[in-house]
């Protein structure tokens, strides 16, 4: 494990749901940080050198006996530590204090009495408590069920709220704190001040973590991986791979070739679009493969979500191997994974439940034997995009909505064919279309249509006819993680839906998708 080249904050992970909100805090602030599985040994911490350490939330109650733990070690190594809900209830029981089921669970909106404005509460903004001393009184999100009842030795309470008397916490001697609240989340008044308090002033950290450093770091490290050696990059046209190829093609240039396989689920225009901005834009070297009716053939008369991405994932690399081999000798494949897929990759009991198969971690084939670069894998999504903005890349390329790698075939509810192909890419073009002229596009995080082969009754002219409907899906988000509808202004849905049922044969129902995530995902599939 290499010495870190920035002061950086060690996550570690107990369940919450809200652990990368906390990492998402964090690098705001212009400091690096990770996630980690709570169970790493103290002896990784030391030589991972961390420049403090926070224990997340969790789901789990302490008093179980099967509840995520860690190493006492931790807790005792010379680094400034925060605990946070789970964590502090944690770290109280293992240093020696007493922790208990609470009488009144505590689940949202709390006020928060400090003693006194010191430690994390040092100089915080009172925000709506405006007029009162800095930092006595604030609102605060709260979520559990257990309480402390009796501190560990050396500790003194800092604050209190109705239904915890030990709201946060403080070490007499050392720089170590517990707080029952969630400070990453919104909710929370000044939360991201006092996450800022403890990574810049008690841990120390300086803010020096950019995406012009990351940039600069990150090639460095590739040239130092790939050598002489040749790299392939499959390219899909979306805002990760074209990062990733482009990143790669800045630290060794013309060693890179990117493959370009066009499966026949692309949106209207997107080959040309991908061709002409890796042409002129990129100037990188880029290959394209025609195997359309490859992939139509495969998924006909295939209904299910997860067969139709492990039948296109299958191929894709199948293709995507043999246009490789092609190239003569390669030694390194690029791979768009990002930070989230990898958190997501590792449970705190293991590996994670499927939500949906993930494309962009493992998948490659033992027989390509080919090295993985992934120059992305340390970034969230909106990251990546700031990264794309300063390596100089066109906001054409790095401002375009995410797409998922199997395509429309994900936004084709049931069967997938070359017809249902044709008339979801009409209806998509018309919803994309629309919003520029809008002026919307750049508000809205992602936005696209779903085919529904669900056929309802409705009246063209003076004809009954009898057709398919479509749904209409646009989210406002940072990185995806979590999503809510956009609040389109009605005359604009009122334009799409009537261009729609007019131009696109086929479609007599066009329905607008008010879900969120979560409890919803942002794909239908």
């Amino acid at each position: 494990m290499s010495p870190p080249p920035h002061r950086r904050i060690l996550i570690l992970d107990f369940g919450s749901q809200f652990t990368q909100l906390i990492a998402r805090r964090i690098r705001e602030q212009h400091v690096y940080c990770e996630i980690h599985p709570h169970h790493v040994s103290a002896e990784w911490v030391r030589e991972w050198a961390p420049a403090a350490i926070i224990l997340s939330g969790g789901p789990s109650s302490v008093l179980d006996d099967d509840s995520p733990s860690l190493e006492t070690e931790i807790l005792e190594l010379d680094v400034p530590i925060l605990g946070i809900c789970y964590g502090l209830q944690l770290m109280v029981q293992k240093l020696g204090g007493l922790v208990e089921k609470s009488e009144e669970r505590e689940y949202g909106r709390a006020i928060l009495k400090v003693e006194k404005a010191e430690g994390l509460f040092e100089g915080l903004p009172t925000g709506a408590n405006a007029g009162r001393p800095v930092g006595l009184e604030r609102t605060v999100w709260m979520s559990h069920g257990d309480r402390v009842l009796r501190l560990p030795p050396g500790f003194r309470v800092v604050a209190t709220s109705e239904n915890s008397p030990f709201a946060a916490i403080a070490h007499d001697e050392r720089p170590v704190f517990g707080i029952q609240f969630h400070p990453e989340v919104v909710h929370t008044e000044g939360g991201a001040a006092l996450l800022e308090n403890f990574v810049r002033r008690i841990a120390d950290c300086t803010g020096d973590w950019t995406m012009e450093t990351f940039v600069d770091e990150a090639t460095s490290a590739i040239r130092d991986q790939v050598g002489a050696g040749r790299v392939v990059a499959g390219q899909s046209g979306g805002v990760d791979s074209t990062v990733a190829s482009a990143l790669v093609h800045r630290a060794i240039g013309d060693q890179l070739t990117c493959i370009f396989v066009d499966h026949g689920l692309l949106r209207a225009g997107e080959r040309e679009e991908v061709e002409k901005a890796f042409r002129d834009a990129l100037d990188i070297p880029l290959i394209t493969v025609d195997a359309c009716d490859l992939f139509l053939d495969a998924l006909a008369g295939v209904e299910d979500p997860e067969e139709k991405r492990r039948i296109i994932g299958r191929l894709f690399i199948e293709v995507f191997e043999a246009e490789a081999k092609r190239l003569g000798d390669v030694d390194f494949l690029v791979q768009g994974t990002l930070y989230p897929d990898v958190i997501e990759s590792v449970s705190v009991r293991g590996p994670s439940a499927t939500i949906k198969s993930h494309h962009n971690v493992g998948g490659l084939p033992e027989r390509m034997k080919l090295s993985l670069v992934e120059p992305l894998r340390e970034l969230f999504k909106d990251e990546v995009r700031a990264a794309g903005r300063a390596l100089g890349l066109p906001e054409a390329s790095i401002g375009r909505h995410p797409f998922p790698g199997p395509g429309l075939a994900i936004r084709i509810i049931g069967e997938v064919t070359r017809e249902r192909c044709d008339v979801l890419r009409q209806a998509d073009a018309i919803l994309i279309e629309e919003i520029r002229r809008a002026g919307l596009y750049d508000e809205i995080w992602q936005a696209f249509a779903v085919f529904l082969p669900l056929q309802s009754v409705g009246v063209m002219g003076d004809e009954r006819t009898y057709e398919n409907a479509v749904a209409l899906r646009c989210v406002d988000a940072v990185d995806g993680m979590t999503a809510d509808w956009s609040r389109m202004p009605h005359e604009v849905l009122a334009t799409i839906s009537s261009r729609i049922t007019n131009e696109v044969k086929g479609v007599n129902r066009v329905v607008y998708d008010v879900s969120s995530k979560p409890p919803a995902t942002i794909e239908w599939e």
